[in-house]
């Protein structure tokens, strides 16, 4: 029997191990027992290297635009040299996605503001929206802030649209005298035409009164119906892609039948009918939690003026403070004293627009809201009752 020191296997003896040396394991044996990876020999094919840079820069593109959290876009950047590179290009950052763009008002810092300012100079209007109203109404910076949503309004963001026409009609910014009730409602027509719901809603409420624009009731009204018909189509197709986060529970059904047929329920939010209230947008959702973490809340009861040093009473308004918008998912804040308009029957509600004011009518202010009499004539009770204790 013949063994590996015979003759079979020629010249083994010279490349037989050595006492007290090593033997080397070739590359495909070490690939074997690293879990089958074998690592790319130095002055090997780099496969990466043979793709053109145009479509490195489309793949890129596809990624950010489908992107579902900022990390996803950035983690490119951790990749290699090359993908660092060309992921920092205009036309990657002008792709990114709103999910991508979603950032907190927890986690706000100096990199990620440069992130939205770095997608923002790249042409991405949702990055200049809200980094426009972030600037504008939390950090302070009017000019900055407005310019941002100029140049979105521009390139025709609805949002921004609507936003800069609340800014005309409130003066915001500036003294009461610099409202631009016309160029508010000139905005407003404009992202209505693009079918943003509160622009609609907002318009129709300033053709029934007369604000801004001819009083014409009758087109008011079609325009709150088509407001209507917007927002219910809106939850509709959210339903039926189940993103809706009410979707298992919204009743197709009941909704199509008040559609069609006649003496059935009316339609949503200026009609009776509510369905659950969509998702509000990052900008509003950044500024709701901005405040809030801030301890600045909205308040849409009336509270009892709390007794002052001497005796004299202190006025309950909180004339000498900045309100926000009572509608919970707003989170817009006055920029002047008394800029936001009240609630004419309780004085206790503010509201940066009307529409606005019928969103949180039916969300909440409608079992809220109490005339201004009953208030005085508890405050004169009260003021009875203590009399009554004092003697």
């Amino acid at each position: 029997m013949r063994t590996r020191s015979g003759s079979l296997y020629l010249g083994a003896r010279e490349h037989a191990p050595v006492a007290g040396h090593k033997r080397k394991r070739s590359p495909a044996a070490a690939g074997e027992c690293c879990g089958g990876r074998v690592k790319r020999q130095a002055g090997g094919p780099d496969y990466l290297d043979g793709i053109p840079d145009d479509l490195v820069l489309s793949i890129l593109s596809k990624l950010a635009a489908t992107a579902s959290s900022p990390a996803d876009l950035l983690s490119v950047h951790l990749t290699c040299k090359r993908l660092n590179g060309l992921g920092r290009q205009d036309m990657v950052f002008a792709k990114a996605s709103p999910a991508s763009l979603a950032v907190k008002a927890a986690a706000w810092s100096e990199p990620v503001q440069r992130y939205l300012k770095r997608c923002a100079d790249a042409g991405n209007l949702e990055a200049c929206y809200i980094l426009g109203m972030i600037r504008f109404y939390c950090l302070g910076s009017r000019s900055g802030g407005a310019a941002l949503l100029a140049k979105a309004a521009v390139g025709g963001h609805s949002a921004a649209l609507y936003s800069l026409a609340v800014i005309q009609f409130n003066g915001s910014g500036g003294a009461k005298s610099d409202r631009d009730l016309r160029a508010g409602a000139a905005l407003c027509a404009r992202s209505a035409a693009l079918g943003h719901v509160d622009a609609l809603r907002e318009l129709g409420h300033c053709l029934q009164d007369g604000y801004g624009v001819r009083r014409d009731p009758a087109e008011g009204r079609r325009l709150l119906v088509a407001a209507n018909a917007r927002e219910l189509s809106l939850a509709l197709a959210a339903a039926a892609s189940g993103s809706h986060p009410f979707a298992s529970s919204l009743p197709l059904g009941a909704v199509a039948a008040g559609v069609g047929g006649a003496g059935g329920c009316p339609l949503l939010s200026d009609f009776g009918w509510s369905l659950p209230e969509a998702e509000p947008h990052t900008a509003n959702q950044f500024m709701s939690d901005w405040w809030a973490s801030r301890g600045v809340q909205a308040c849409a009861k009336k509270q009892q003026p709390a007794p002052a040093a001497g005796g004299a009473e202190a006025s309950g308004d909180g004339d000498g403070e900045l309100r926000l918008c009572s509608h919970m998912r707003c989170g817009r804040k006055e920029t002047r004293r008394h800029e936001f308009r009240r609630c004419s029957v309780c004085g206790a509600a503010n509201y940066c627009s009307r529409a606005c004011q019928a969103l949180d009518w039916k969300r909440a202010h409608k079992a809220q809201c109490v005339p201004m009499d009953r208030w005085l004539l508890a405050a004169a009770a009260g003021d009875n009752n203590n009399a009554a204790a004092a003697q």
